[in-house]
């Protein structure tokens, strides 16, 4: 039987690999293969289906929108669509945190909106230097790709990569205070390191391995940048818009980035849409000077604004969302206590075990896939099982999909002990 995509797909392609199945439909946490057979979706798009798939007052908006021939496409045009996005994003998210952010439509993918913020930190500084961190990811275009840290998406670039200096995120050494390294680094005049123009970085590393920044760290190097006359960019593409708890991951730390790049489930239905959240002085773009085909995702507005208005009018989402992070954390904890050696990673529904091998974590993946439950791993030897469920997931099934990583840890365990006797 022939198989169309490896005869006609390229070889970058991925998720594919790990599931090996043709999916038909989805429902919030669960997706079906042509089979008929059932999955729980612990991956959720990377974070970009926080809400869960079809969420049902998304979908019959975006077909009433379609039903009365509502704008698809509108470059950056007004439309009706936008304003009422951009209405409930000021109502709802931007006035009640006191932010005053403008805000950039840059392009469909996450990557679009860190490149507008690297560009816009050389526009308005002068300055050439991104820090960003060690294990940080950040998108796979050449500006973004410069300042991720993972060697294997770096080797794509087949060139160069420059204008970034690497830094140690927040426990990256072992016995390093990374932010006293930080500070002595930039001080110091003969360390080669040319004045900043932002810091960007993850409140929680995603692709990293679930490295999860403290409250003083993000304070700390928020002031460093402030002593440096450089700008903070916070990417919360992954851990934003309710993963960590909060529509922001950083909002319970007490810091004010000046630029934020979000994607992934900002559309609130997996649709294609990224922003750039912009302080005020700082938005000195000319008309059309960075601009994107794509930026004026009419559906993807739709969307938007019903999530915001379902899930954000009031505090009981976040609510929600806290509770099954206490219970994630409880049950992860418990199933890395029969590993030694396993460390509990991440916080709020960004949460994960570090295995300490990517065999290991491979192996748990793969026996949870021919189980029913879609997972996958991170961390720079891919070391870490990573729970991403939609935020939305029923309690029950929550627990089932644990209840399968769990066997499969233990299932790992004798096998590995079988095969050392």
């Amino acid at each position: 039987m022939t198989d169309i995509y490896t005869r006609r797909e390229s070889q970058a392609r991925s998720y594919c690999r790990a599931f090996p199945v043709t999916f038909t439909k989805a429902a919030n946490a669960t997706l079906t293969d042509d089979q008929g057979r059932d999955y729980t979706d612990f991956l959720a798009g990377c974070s970009s289906l926080n809400y869960g798939h079809n969420d049902a007052d998304m979908k019959a908006a975006l077909i009433a929108h379609l039903e009365a021939d509502g704008v698809t496409h509108g470059l950056d045009m007004h439309t009706s669509a936008k304003e009422a996005f951009l209405e409930s994003f000021e109502r709802l998210i931007l006035a009640p945190r006191g932010m005053d952010h403008k805000v950039m439509f840059t392009g469909p993918t996450g990557t679009n909106a860190v490149e507008a913020a690297m560009k816009l930190a050389r526009k308005t500084t002068g300055r050439e230097t991104i820090i960003a961190f060690t294990n940080g990811f950040h998108g796979m275009t050449m500006g973004a790709l410069a300042a991720t840290g993972n060697a294997g998406k770096r080797a794509g670039a087949g060139t160069s990569l420059s204008g970034v200096v690497r830094m140690p995120y927040e426990g990256a050494l072992a016995g390093v205070d990374s932010l006293a390294m930080i500070r002595a680094m930039l001080e110091n005049p003969s360390s080669g390191i040319d004045a900043p123009a932002a810091f960007l970085i993850e409140p929680v590393q995603g692709e990293g391995g679930l490295n999860a920044a403290s409250k003083e760290f993000l304070q700390g190097i928020e002031a460093l940048a402030r002593e440096q006359g450089a700008l903070v960019i916070m990417d919360d593409i992954q851990a934003g818009i309710g993963r960590t708890g909060p529509f922001f991951s950083f909002e319970e730390m007490g810091v004010s980035p000046d630029l934020i790049p979000l994607a992934k489930s900002l559309s609130g239905m997996g649709l294609p849409m990224a922003a750039l959240l912009i302080r005020p002085d700082l938005d000195i773009w000319k008309p059309a000077e960075h601009n994107g085909t794509f930026r004026g995702n009419n559906h993807a507005f739709v969307t938007a604004r019903v999530a915001l208005e379902k899930f954000w009018a009031d505090d009981s989402f976040q609510r929600r969302v806290g509770e099954k992070s206490a219970f994630l954390t409880r049950r992860l904890r418990e199933i890395a206590a029969l590993v030694p050696g396993a460390q509990l990673k991440g916080r709020g529904m960004m949460q994960g075990i570090d295995l300490g091998s990517g065999d290991m974590a491979a192996s748990v993946c793969a026996s949870c896939f021919a189980q029913g439950l879609i997972i996958e791993t991170s961390g720079a030897h891919d070391e870490v099982v990573k729970v991403l469920a939609p935020l939305t997931i029923p309690q029950a099934q929550f627990a089932r999909g644990l209840d399968i990583l769990e066997a499969a840890v233990k299932a790992e365990i004798r096998t590995q002990k079988i095969a050392a006797e």
